[in-house]
């Protein structure tokens, strides 16, 4: 027997042929019993084009959508002269009372105004023509909102921690869970805060609990609608206990700051112009608070209303107003307390 051939087809699709039997091979006989007024039988016109399905990249996997969402496929197909295209859902027969479908020349739509869990299942299009046939099939997915956990049930509290439990929730959606959200809530304020997001387990330990507070704890459901629209609430409350903890003050040593001056800064030399002011600079160091001497040529110029000294911080300078040719020399600053002294010179030169 001869293998009959086909085109490719597209992908996702299948093509039959129908073995032609001898009978048909012999063409349409007329029969002894007709006349010549009977009706010839009547030839189908010849195939142009094979029947094929031209599949969506997109519905070559699991359709999923989400409860009352709309549901509208077109799917393109070829054949000339037209072919037949009709759908089942599961191997049996589409609820038009739900589902409506729409045959063109070269497409077919399946639209579902709000789809429920219901649709979901395997949708298959078969395109005929003549002997030859294409099928496509496309997987749709309906999913919604998962349940709540059945239970959760506080186990143990122990130090800044609490154990909890639940039980995965009866109804996931219609898909698998992501996980679980857990949150807790203080009796104070009441508000609600998330401690574990994505929680694959039925069990977890919720630390960093704060001295003092009681807890309630609640647990959601997650899968790819969201959260569940509800979730359990422990009954019993986690209490975090003071711990009678007895503090013993240790004697603190005071610590002996006092040190003769000592000059982290001295004083530099300098040349100034006659009649512009001049200012020397130091920095001394000492505990208790040191008194500052100014010199001059070893003579002390203090109560001198040409000079002004100040002291701030451990920074001394001496200010020296309109300076003249006399006012050049050696000058000293010295620092005592009652524990020693000290002293920087410089050399002033007016010119």
């Amino acid at each position: 027997m001869e293998a009959a051939t086909a085109p490719e087809v597209a992908a996702g699709s299948k093509l039959k042929v129908k073995e032609a039997s001898p009978v048909d091979a012999e063409g349409p006989q007329a029969s002894p019993g007709q006349g010549v007024g009977s009706p010839t039988p009547q030839l189908l016109p010849p195939i142009e084009e094979h029947p094929k399905i031209w599949l969506p990249r997109a519905l070559r996997q699991t359709y999923i959508r989400k409860v009352g969402d709309t549901v509208n496929l077109l799917i393109p197909f070829q054949g000339k002269p037209k072919p037949q295209a009709t759908w089942t859902h599961n191997g049996c027969a589409l609820d038009t009372s739900r589902v409506s479908v729409r045959n063109g020349e070269r497409d077919s739509i399946l639209f579902i105004r709000e789809a429920q869990r219901a649709d979901s299942g395997r949708y298959q299009l078969r395109v005929q023509l003549g002997g030859l046939e294409a099928t496509a099939t496309i997987d749709i997915l309906v999913i919604e909102r998962p349940g709540p956990p059945q239970s959760i049930k506080l186990v143990d509290v122990w130090g800044f921690n609490a154990t909890l439990e639940w039980t995965p929730p009866q109804d996931t959606g219609n898909t698998a869970l992501l996980g679980y959200t857990v949150q807790k809530a203080d009796t104070k304020s009441g508000l609600w805060f998330t401690v574990l997001e994505h929680y694959h387990r039925t069990s977890c330990i919720v630390s960093d609990l704060i001295i003092g507070n009681s807890y309630a704890f609640r647990v959601f459901a997650e899968n790819q609608c969201g959260l569940s629209e509800t979730a359990p609430i422990t009954t019993d409350l986690a209490h975090i206990q003071k711990a009678a903890t007895v503090y013993k003050t240790k004697g603190f040593a005071q610590r002996d700051f006092s040190e003769a001056p000592k000059f982290t800064q001295p004083l530099a030399d300098c040349t100034t112009v006659t009649g512009y002011n001049t200012q020397l600079f130091c920095c001394v160091r000492a505990s208790p608070r040191p008194k500052i001497i100014w010199l001059k040529n070893k003579m002390d110029i203090q109560g001198n209303p040409k000079y002004r000294a100040l002291t701030h911080l451990g920074i001394c300078s001496l200010e020296i107003r309109k300076p003249g040719p006399f006012d050049g020399g050696i000058y000293t600053c010295k620092a005592v307390n009652p524990l020693g002294e000290a002293s920087v010179d410089c050399r002033v030169d007016v010119k």
